[in-house]
């Protein structure tokens, strides 16, 4: 009888990619899962592999040693650079973009220009590769008005500016070269008013489908205080997410978004992540991700009864007419615990313990992000550090299993939100 499971390899090292490795070691179809670099929460799923994700030969080369069936690349940098590229071109089946095709999160500009072209409902923007215009335009303009670096900037890269010396100052920041090359050019455009919601669907280059919603909390601190980081917690489903309205969203802007790339030879496969505006017109789109968001693609995990290696492998060999995931009709929702600091200066090597009793709660995981482990146990080694998420049959169930796995967790120098879910909750 002929073996029929598969050998997978997953690029990243971080919570979504814990997530997903979580997940993947659910399939009857998984044979072997390799993550490199991953890390010790991976390492339970996962054989661990010391391999770059620039070095782009070397991870053809352990694919074809190692008889690798699928590749699933976690972050957005290796698509950005071509890895995808690289892979396809060995005869390797890799579930993620390719290099022209992540653009689409790699330059805002190019995403606003596809956007004009396809129909597709944004804000009214420029693009500007100068100070001096750009300050004119947002003088212009007048505030709020948003500010973007084009290029990846560790979600750090937008500014909502609710006063024109805010613009100013962050048009500076990016030619000044806050964010390095990220903002050699500068995307402006008006500040939309609605509600912000994550929307999620996997393409194959001409097929899309829906994955399902969440809603992040990216400020620091209860409320929505303080700086943006890279999210700090994040429930599913999204309440302003109906039924009408995904297929709204499907209907204007994923699948136009889909056959432009297409027509224009550059086809798009592996997952659409759309920043959406909720506004009185309707979804609109701020921005798109080419990867699964961090922290929503932990609550999606949670939500997903079905295959999920089934379905990633339908999408990297173009058959995904016909495929229809599955989500339990429970609420998830993910806190994440940061170092006392973030998203400014902080420490890292503060040891880590009881992850065991969190994950005793009924319905809780703790996914890791920045961890590392030690003959004397974990220890936190990034910003971000655990994920600790919890499903329950509503909202406010899997936010009281969240918050009594984090209350489990001894990190005296960790922190984190206390109000993950409220707007929601609030309704």
């Amino acid at each position: 009888m002929t073996d029929t499971r598969l050998n997978v390899l997953l690029i990243g090292s971080g919570g979504r990619e814990h997530a997903l490795a979580w997940k993947l070691a659910q399939s009857p179809r998984l044979k072997r899962l390799y993550a490199a670099p991953g890390n010790p929460g991976i390492a339970e799923y996962a054989l661990l592999c010391a391999l770059d994700a620039d070095d782009h030969p070397a991870i053809v080369d352990f694919c074809r040693r190692e008889a690798v069936d699928l590749v699933v690349v976690g972050p957005e940098a290796p698509l950005v650079a071509g890895l995808a590229d690289a892979l396809t071109a060995a005869g390797i089946a890799v579930f993620g973009p390719s290099k022209a095709a992540a653009a689409l999160e790699g330059s805002k500009g190019f995403t606003k220009d596809l956007c004009a072209e396809a129909g597709i409902p944004t804000a009214a923007y420029q693009r500007f590769t100068e100070a001096e215009p750009a300050r004119g335009y947002a003088r212009a303009m007048g505030a709020p008005i948003v500010v973007k670096a084009d290029g990846i900037a560790a979600g750090k890269g937008v500014v909502v500016a609710e006063t024109l010396d805010e613009a100013i100052e962050a048009i500076d920041a990016c030619f000044d070269g806050a964010f390095g090359a990220a903002g050699a050019e500068v995307v402006i455009e008006e500040c939309l008013v609605g509600e912000e919601a994550s929307f999620f669907a996997i393409a194959d280059g001409t097929t899309a489908i829906a994955f399902g919603a969440a809603q992040d909390h990216k400020r620091a601190f209860d409320g929505d205080q303080g700086p943006n980081t890279g999210g700090m917690g994040a429930y599913s489903p999204a309440p302003v997410m109906t039924e009408a309205m995904i297929e709204r969203v499907m209907a204007e802007i994923i699948r136009p978004t889909v056959a432009t790339m297409a027509a224009r030879g550059t086809p798009f496969q592996g997952v659409l992540f759309a920043g959406l505006m909720i506004t009185a017109k309707g979804p609109e789109l701020i921005e798109y991700n080419v990867r699964f968001g961090d922290p929503e693609c932990q609550v999606l995990m949670m939500r997903m009864t079905s295959d999920l290696l089934d379905l990633l492998l339908a999408a990297a060999e173009g058959r995904l007419e016909g495929e229809v995931p599955c989500f339990r009709d429970a609420a998830a929702l993910t806190v994440v615990m940061a170092a006392k600091g973030y998203p400014g200066s902080y420490k890292k090597g503060t040891p880590i313990g009881s992850l065991k009793a969190a994950q005793a709660v009924p319905g809780a995981e703790v996914f890791q992000a920045g961890t590392a482990a030690t003959p004397d146990g974990l220890i936190s080694a990034g910003g971000r550090v655990l994920n600790v998420s919890a499903c329950g049959t509503t909202l406010r169930e899997a936010q009281e299993r969240a918050y009594e796995a984090v209350a489990a967790i001894d990190w005296p120098e960790g922190f984190c939100r206390s109000d993950i879910g409220w707007r929601a909750l609030a309704r």
